[in-house]
């Protein structure tokens, strides 16, 4: 799955131009290097997106194409 669907699939950001545009900023990291928007992500890797001055991390657990919002926090597990 892109990075970009997955992104806002497991709601770890809300809209997909979101996503995209904090790829091309280069805000959203995946396993420690800079990522575009269409790179492809598995289960394992280990994204991490910085919101000003906060970084969050996840590592993916599960990739679905839809999911409901109350199961959207399983795809992933917070690091920091």
């Amino acid at each position: 799955m892109r990075l970009d669907k997955y992104l806002k699939v497991s709601r770890l950001i809300k809209r997909r131009t979101i996503a995209n545009e904090a790829c091309d900023a280069g805000r959203v990291s995946v396993n420690g290097k800079v990522a575009k928007a269409s790179q492809e992500v598995k289960i394992g890797d280990v994204i991490s997106i910085r919101f000003g001055d906060k970084t969050v991390e996840a590592e993916i657990l599960s990739i679905t194409e839809t999911v409901h919002k109350e199961d959207a926090k399983e795809m992933y597990r917070y690091l920091s």
